[in-house]
């Protein structure tokens, strides 16, 4: 059955799941604030409008790929207003659960189903359809939903009726950027004692230590390439959430808010549009080593 879909986020995250969900045979369109997204977007051969209103109305589905709480909230208002009774919302963004609590009960008031669908990956995974989908809200929502979610990867979670995924995402990002800072004291351990770079990364992604973040990382990080799957700003946003989260439930989050620190220090060196593992060239600079590969 042809479904209605409009995407609200065609980013390096959204226009992939965009093209996957008209792929899946669904009548798509999408919208965005950004020119320069919603030209890639008909340049993917995706029909782009600009009357969001009218686009939220006719939808079954309305779905999201945000970049922060106060697109969501604004997102929020206009499905409120717009989306038609007995419709749903799929946001995908990584946001506080506060603030996802918050515009549930703004949205459900509008007799909208609500399903937060966090997803685990970068944007070659969305590209490749290799998303994990981490689920929460209404469970018959979710069931009925799935092959939409499916669409973006093999891996689909169901946690809960409420805000469990907006939660488990910042687990996995905690773990994420902790690999990251884990990463940086070992390698410049190692290479200020003399050990050579890439032969410390072909040990490392054979060893026990390699799991499939670490050894995705390895091809272009073996090379000192710090092109960006993610950003260091990125990943200070996410970080900014999960130390709030930390204090909402009254978790202390040491070893995290040292990362925080540490990825300041490469905001600071002007690292900030780099890959987050450039924490690494933190690490070597307190070291007192040089960032060039010899």
């Amino acid at each position: 059955m042809t479904t209605r879909i409009h995407v609200l986020g065609v980013g390096k995250m959204g226009l992939p799941m965009a093209v996957h969900l008209r792929a899946g045979g669904h009548a798509v369109t999408v919208g965005d604030t950004s020119p320069a997204s919603l030209a890639l977007a008909r340049a993917a051969g995706l029909e782009v409008t600009g009357d969001a209103a009218s686009a939220i109305g006719a939808a079954d589905v309305v779905w999201s790929s945000l970049p922060h709480d106060d697109a969501l909230r604004a997102v929020a208002t206009q499905v409120a207003q717009h989306a038609r009774a007995g419709s749903a919302w799929v946001d995908t963004s990584t946001v506080s659960p506060t603030v996802s609590a918050d515009v549930a009960k703004q949205v459900q008031a509008a007799s909208v189903r609500y399903l937060r669908c966090t997803v685990s990956g970068n944007n070659k995974m969305a590209e490749a359809a290799q998303l994990t989908v981490m689920a929460s809200g209404p469970r018959e929502t979710y069931d009925a939903l799935l092959p939409l979610l499916q669409r973006m990867g093999p891996q689909c979670f169901w946690l809960g009726e409420a805000e469990q995924a907006r939660l488990m995402k910042l687990v996995v990002n905690l773990m994420i950027v902790q690999t990251s800072a884990m990463l940086g004291e070992a390698l410049t351990l190692g290479r200020k004692g003399g050990l050579d770079w890439r032969h410390m990364w072909q040990v490392i992604g054979a060893s026990a230590v390699g799991s499939p973040i670490v050894r995705a990382k390895s091809v272009q990080l073996a090379e000192r390439d710090f092109t960006p799957t993610f950003t260091v700003e990125q990943m200070m946003k996410d970080l900014s959430l999960i130390l709030g989260a930390g204090r909402d439930t009254q978790v202390p989050l040491p070893q995290t808010a040292m990362t925080q620190q540490l990825m300041l220090d490469a905001l600071a060196h002007g690292e900030g549009g780099d890959d987050y593992a450039a924490i690494i060239r933190s690490a070597e600079r307190a070291a007192g080593l040089d960032n060039r590969l010899e």
